[in-house]
């Protein structure tokens, strides 16, 4: 297995594919590294040469912001909102749906599993 970013790349996989295993590169940043890097995208991780795994390295540290990096940034980003009380950060907080999407019925994943709640149905009006 090859070591990209501090991530072991997949040999059966074709190198673009591959690079997708990092976090923070995914379809359209792959193509462009392996275009930079001159490497054959449907050439496998275990055929490339350690010339081309180096070149792929080098691109990718230079220029691009993955892993643990783009993860502590990311993080940080969420913490700042949490702490000026922005709207998203509170949706952060609370743990509720960021960009605007309903939650009237949906967000279940964001949500979590359903709590029953006594009362909730609608009444049946008598005549």
């Amino acid at each position: 297995m090859a070591r990209i970013a501090g991530v072991d790349v997949p040999n059966e996989k074709h190198v673009e594919i591959a690079l997708r295993y990092i976090y923070g590169i995914g379809p359209t940043l792959s193509a462009k590294i392996l275009a930079k890097t001159g490497v054959r995208p449907e050439i496998k991780v275990k055929d490339l040469t350690e010339d081309e795994i180096n070149r792929i390295r080098e691109v990718i540290d230079k220029e691009y912001t993955v892993e643990g990096d783009l993860r502590r940034e990311v993080n940080l980003n969420i913490k700042r909102l949490v702490e000026i009380g922005s709207y998203r950060g509170m949706r952060h907080r609370r743990g509720l749906p960021v960009r605007g999407q309903r939650t009237r019925t949906n967000a279940r994943t964001k949500r979590g599993a359903r709590k029953t709640v006594a009362g909730r149905r609608r009444s049946v009006s008598k005549k």
